[in-house]
């Protein structure tokens, strides 16, 4: 980060950027797909009366999210031929899986619940195609405005993704229900329209020579005793690990941890909200209007402002905001299982449980966003992204068990302790950087 600081309506005016704005279509490509091989997908299996557990096996293609990572070198270096001298790294990259995710949604369509066998299979394409988009657009994100844009890069393409979820989500249902399952998918293969236009009117960002190291690469692939597939290798998939220790030392260990427990607290929480909402007697329309129409605005609204607030102030201060507001919502949570299923106490607890977790998720890419090299930005910012959500995956896992066995109020507080590492962890980071940036 640089230390030049912007007037309060300079801070407002970065999402006027033309790259900033091109994120929101960008985010909206990207979150598509995500409901229709997760929740969408149950429904449309359980319409059709299959088994609740040949529906469990389908959360499984869900594995493709965590492990991008292990592709993200691929993306990162290998060219697409002529698509990549036309369009760029990223841009032959994004274009190429969203026409994945659009052919693997319209042979789910045709395909349906009729072949199990052959619709996992075009499920697991849909997300196999939706995570190398993501490891493109990640990309593309951090290369294309510098690091003081990189919370409003984080808001528009958070506002873009979750406006995605509501189209997959309601959206497919509301068409399901009208129409048919068939013609809704195919709808919705037909909206990844939208990345693929935005991708043909933007620009490839340039690398900046001053801001890339590839003395290392360069050393390895000059080797004549390096064999190319090896070299390659160790170009693609080693030095970007290499660097980031290198750059880093021992604190990138506590980097890592602080990775990945940020969003325990929200992640662990999350997979029991609807259960919840369900047993303390609200109902589905109470529910769909509060929790997802209403929650919807309130999480862009702190998207937004973290945004702003991190233009105007640095990373790690909305940092530390959103890690104690994550946590201390799931509080108000625990406070709502003592009370009556009233409305407006739900609007309450809703509207601040999106505005702190949209706040925090746009703080958080923000700041993994500024780890990365652009010399090595797939492969890095993948690295982040899958650690920031495997451990929260896992331990939610046994979220039902704590319900079961102690009752919402005492799981809702457990939860929230669950957000105290990271509080710590974040002002570990910021006594780091204020002693690293003191020394030099």
């Amino acid at each position: 980060m640089s230390d030049q600081r912007f007037t309060w309506r300079q801070a407002f005016a970065i999402y006027t950027h033309r790259r900033i704005i091109a994120m929101v279509f960008l985010g909206f490509s990207a979150g598509l797909p995500y409901l229709l091989v997760f929740s969408t997908l149950t429904a449309w299996l359980r319409d059709e009366a299959v088994s609740r557990s040949a529906i469990g096996f389908f959360a499984w293609v869900g594995i493709t999210y965590s492990i991008k990572v292990l592709w993200s070198p691929v993306v990162d270096r290998v060219p697409l031929l002529w698509l990549t001298r036309r369009f760029g790294q990223r841009r032959s990259w994004m274009l190429i899986a969203q026409f994945g995710v659009a052919g693997g949604l319209t042979l789910m369509s045709f395909i349906g619940p009729s072949d199990l066998v052959l619709l996992s299979v075009c499920a697991l394409v849909v997300a196999f195609s939706s995570a190398t988009q993501d490891v493109s657009i990640d990309a593309y994100r951090i290369e294309a405005v510098v690091d003081e844009y990189q919370g409003a890069m984080s808001a528009c393409y958070i506002f873009g993704y979750r406006v995605a979820l509501l189209m997959a989500g309601a959206g497919c249902l509301y068409l399901a229900d009208y129409f048919s399952w068939q013609l809704a998918y195919q709808g919705m293969a037909l909206l990844m329209l939208v990345g693929v236009i935005t991708v043909l009117m933007i620009s490839e960002p340039l690398r900046d020579p001053a801001k890339t190291d590839f003395t290392a690469e360069q050393q390895i692939l000059s080797d004549s005793s390096t064999r190319p597939v090896a070299g390659w290798f160790l170009a693609a998939v080693v030095s970007p690990f290499v660097d980031f220790f290198k750059r880093n030392g021992r604190f990138a260990l506590v980097i890592l941890l602080f990775i990945s427990v940020f969003r325990l607290s929200d992640i662990a929480m999350g997979i029991m909200a609807n259960p919840f909402y369900i047993d303390m007697g609200y109902s589905l329309a109470e529910i769909a209007n509060i929790a997802k129409v209403f929650g919807f605005f309130m999480s862009i609204a702190g998207s937004l402002v973290c945004g702003v607030l991190v233009v105007r102030w640095g990373i790690h201060r909305p940092l530390l905001i959103g890690a104690v507001a994550v946590a201390l919502t799931n509080g108000l949570f625990a406070g709502l299982s003592l009370l009556d299923p009233e409305i407006s106490y739900l609007a309450i607890v809703i509207s601040a449980d999106n505005l702190s977790g949209g706040f925090a998720a746009t703080a958080f890419v923000a700041y993994l966003s500024s780890l990365t090299n652009r010399a090595y930005t797939a492969t890095q910012y993948a690295l982040f992204s899958s650690l920031m959500t495997l451990p929260g995956k896992f331990v939610s896992g046994f979220s039902g068990v704590v319900v079961d066995s102690f009752g919402y109020f005492e799981f809702f507080l457990i939860a929230g302790f669950m957000g105290a590492p990271a509080i710590i962890l974040v002002l570990i980071l910021m006594r780091h950087t204020k002693v690293a940036s003191d020394g030099t």
